[in-house]
């Protein structure tokens, strides 16, 4: 076979060589140790928290070394992108401010690398093919899908792999004669890979999460180029990657079925393969197992499950570090208040098995991050979210932004801050009963020890003790005045060793209260509480709530 011939009989239109197109994507001139990274999502509408997960490692590992951190759009498969998807993608890194260095913008394009969409650079993959085609290392395949399927159909009966490989590689010899007289036809065709790989012979490798690994080498005769002349992803990414410079391959586990051809192209084209980092997949607990994520079954995959409920940005991610790197938790331990960006990322930290995210730990995540902000801080996210997806709860927030403030303000600070909030959706609940609008006052509780006799008089008994210019102090010792008059224990040390000689402490006495105002009985302290609601609010609750006994 005249391979040469073949490479211009199929391409003639390419006349660019192998050397004039690499020449025109130079090597990058950076710092030593700087690693260049990429996110590349497909188009699809959807991006998921493996999307974020994956592009956080990305991130930190350019941004951190001095490197270079690039947004690649994957957009190949025609049939499953979506109009409008890559603005989607834009909003997403936007959202959750992930700065890329290069590629695709709402502006067009920045960079010297491009185009950073795969289809518009048709005529560099197929440079790349036509060289390849010239070496002998790829064919044309003129088959049909009804060829196919019937060779699929063969390959069942006799228990053979699946696949287009040696004897099933029909065309793979062909005579040039016969590819001309079926271009001359005008039949279309896909560019195959001429595969030496042996399954009996192992191939190793080392991966920067997975270690030391061994897998069978490649047989199959991968498509490179689709009948439009537009690659597959197998093709694509490996072009793009060496023309870019990517350093490290980040992407999830699923991947590992196809490195073996991967390896093969890197290794078929002359090309220093990449790092690849395999992240573990996200999974979840159910029913006592272990699944993987599911976009059917679990909304908290989709990545507007989280601006909807209304989690903020520095959780989420700081969440997704703890399942990225395992010494995070600690770090964070340490370094409560440093920004993410402090935290040094490595690879060597990251786990090889399945990432378990879990949404009640990721909750006591977010409680902490917004327990470490400013009322100031948390009043301008929380307003930036109820104006967006709870205007009526957005318009009781802003009435008084001091009043809110203030709320915002209780507990806050200090060494043990509350954390009351994990979602900004759940901030609503929480604060509800500072509103009149939101208050549902409590309703009778059957496991109450107290009788509602009981609780009559408490609330009768502190009417003419409130005194609003109290402060917390002050406050208190007229709660306990009143538990002692009503004969309640305030020495809680005595209570807890004999609880029957009292038909309650001090602790129920302010219960009782605390239910009152707020409908509730777990709450930020009561005296402040009670000053922010003011001696009117305050007191039609407590008169309310006893003549409802």
């Amino acid at each position: 076979m005249d391979y040469s011939a073949l490479a211009e009989l199929l391409y003639p239109e390419i006349t660019e060589t192998r050397e004039q197109m690499e020449a025109k994507f130079p090597p990058r001139q950076l710092p030593e140790g700087a690693k260049v990274t990429r996110m590349a999502p497909s188009p699809t509408g959807f991006m998921h928290l493996g999307n974020l997960y994956g592009a956080i490692a990305d991130e930190r590992l350019a941004h951190q070394s001095g490197g270079v951190f690039m947004l690649r759009i994957e957009d190949t498969d025609q049939k499953r992108e979506v109009p409008g998807a890559v603005g989607i993608i834009l909003d997403v890194f936007d959202h959750y401010q992930l700065r890329f260095d290069e590629g695709v913008t709402r502006q067009g394009e920045q960079g010297a690398y491009g185009p950073y969409r795969q289809r518009q650079r048709a005529r560099i993959y197929q440079t790349f093919a036509k060289w390849l085609v010239q070496q002998g290392k790829a064919y044309p395949c003129f088959c049909t899908e009804e060829e196919l399927a019937a060779m699929r159909e063969r390959q069942a009966a006799e228990k053979a792999n699946f696949g287009y490989y040696g004897k099933w590689a029909v065309w793979r010899d062909r005579p040039l004669e016969e590819v001309k007289a079926r271009l001359d036809a005008g039949e279309a065709f896909v560019l195959r890979f001429r595969s030496t790989g042996d399954p009996e012979k192992r191939v190793k490798f080392t991966d920067l999460v997975k270690g030391a690994m061994e897998f069978p080498e490649n047989d199959q005769d991968v498509v490179l180029l689709k009948s439009d002349g537009i690659p597959t992803y197998h093709f694509a990414h490996v072009i793009d990657d060496h023309l870019m410079g990517t350093t490290h391959v980040v992407r999830g586990e699923e991947w590992l079925a196809t490195l073996p051809v991967h390896v093969q192209l890197f290794q078929a084209m002359g090309w220093k393969l990449p790092k690849f980092v395999h992240t573990a997949q996200l999974m979840k607990m159910d029913g006592g197992h272990k699944r993987k994520l599911s976009k059917r079954k679990d909304p908290e995959l989709g990545l507007e499950f989280y601006q909807r409920q209304g989690y903020c940005v520095a959780a989420v991610k700081e969440y997704l570090l703890t399942l990225l790197n395992s010494n995070f938790e600690d770090w964070r331990l340490q370094n409560p208040d440093a920004p993410l960006e402090e935290f040094p990322f490595t690879t060597k930290k990251m786990g090889n098995s399945g990432a378990l995210f879990d949404l009640e730990k990721f909750n006591d995540v977010s409680k902490n991050v917004i327990s470490r902000m400013d009322a100031q801080q948390v009043y301008g996210l929380l307003t930036a979210w109820a104006k967006e997806f709870d205007p009526d709860f957005y318009a009781l927030l802003t009435r008084s932004p001091e009043y809110t403030m203030g709320i915002l303000s209780l507990g806050r600070g200090g060494k043990k801050p509350r954390k009351d909030i994990a979602s900004w959706s759940g901030a609503k609940e929480y604060m509800a009963f500072f509103f009149d609008e939101l208050f549902t006052p409590a309703a009778p509780d059957p496991e109450e020890r107290l009788t509602p006799a009981q609780q009559k008089a408490i609330l009768e008994g502190y009417l003419p003790l409130y005194d609003p210019a109290d402060d917390n102090g002050q406050w208190f010792e007229k709660v306990k005045a009143l538990a002692a008059q009503l004969g309640y224990a305030t020495d809680m040390r005595a209570y807890k060793k004999d609880p029957a000689a009292w038909p309650g402490s001090v602790a129920e006495v302010s219960g009782v209260l605390r239910m009152a105002i707020t409908g509730r009985k777990n709450s930020p302290d009561l005296c402040d509480i009670m000053k922010l609601l003011g001696p009117g609010r305050s007191l039609e609750r407590l008169r309310r709530a006893a003549e409802n006994l």
